[in-house]
């Protein structure tokens, strides 16, 4: 990827580029300058282009135990803890996969379009990106700020806070910003695709409260296996879900989509305004949370609301 970035503006002046991409590409300095109007600090990302010859730039491996929603971390130096691995290579991702399924782990392997340096270097637009239909603009706004409120806020140790945060504050802004810049068609598609994942969550979101309270029953072990197995087999056919569907992919999604309502609260309570959100954020510790990788934030992220 390092070889294969060009800058922006090459991309935009060459006659071999599409003009689509050429005008979703005219458009990230402008959502940059958004960003950092709304309390994102400034980057030197997303200045150079990179057409990868692939649908994912990076394939994330994440592992939790089969009876408890209780995910495998990884530690790294200076980062913290992850429950989340990344890989660059297919291959090597889908054999570390099978080891964890190996020993006892439900696992989740799934494509990333993007992912964050967290500010240490320099990170590129990637075709990986670019949706291929009237969605695109939505979600390429989406994607940069959600990257981007990464390397302004980052609690080590605390991937759900992290991530949670990151699609509130992308989510909340790509809506804005669409207001102001985006035909009618671009929001309607965007806000189209935004309706359905959120039915979809909801109904992750059930299930994975129907299991929780399974796994803390008094149930001997195989009947908590047996029961699983059936709520895991109904909620694929009411999603049509293909692929892996276990605890690891429901937790999966409990770590992007925590704290809504208490991070709604505190935004309420700066008035709609992201800077003091930030600043608010900012007073918390790592003393504030109850332990790591902590899911439930809504009553620490309401207390900073008052």
């Amino acid at each position: 990827m390092l070889a294969a970035r060009k800058p922006i503006a090459e991309v935009m002046r060459s006659p071999r580029t599409p003009p689509r991409i050429r005008a979703l590409l005219s458009r990230i300095p402008r959502v940059k300058r958004f960003g950092e109007e709304n309390g994102l600090t400034p980057t030197g990302n997303y200045q150079d282009y990179v057409q990868l010859h692939r649908s994912a730039v990076v394939y994330v491996v994440s592992a939790c135990e089969p009876l408890r929603f209780q995910p495998k971390t990884w530690s790294f130096p200076v980062a913290g803890d992850f429950p989340y691995l990344g890989w660059f290579d297919l291959r090597s991702a889908r054999d570390y996969a099978r080891d964890l399924v190996d020993d006892g782990w439900d696992v989740e392997l799934r494509g990333a379009g993007a992912y964050s340096t967290l500010g240490w270097f320099d990170d590129p637009v990637l075709s990986t990106m670019i949706a291929p239909g009237p969605e695109a603009l939505g979600d390429l706004v989406n994607v940069v700020i959600h990257e981007s409120v990464h390397a302004t806020l980052h609690l080590e140790g605390q991937a759900p806070f992290n991530e949670s945060l990151a699609s509130f504050v992308a989510d909340r802004l790509t809506e804005r910003y669409l207001d102001e810049a985006a035909p009618a068609f671009q929001r309607r598609a965007w806000r189209g695709q935004q309706a359905r994942s959120l039915q979809a969550e909801e109904k992750l979101h059930t299930a994975f409260l129907a299991l929780d309270l399974l796994y803390r029953s008094a149930l001997p072990e195989a009947e908590k296996r047996s029961q699983k197995v059936a709520i895991l087999e109904a909620l694929r056919e009411r999603l049509r879900w293909t692929g892996s569907l276990n605890n690891a992919t429901l937790l999966g999604h409990r770590t992007y989509r925590s704290g809504g309502s208490g991070f709604s609260a505190l935004l309420a309570a700066c008035q709609g305004g992201f800077p003091c959100f930030f600043d608010r954020l900012r007073t918390l510790q790592p003393a504030s949370f109850a332990r790591p990788q902590q899911e439930d934030l809504d009553a620490l992220l309401t207390r900073l609301a008052g």
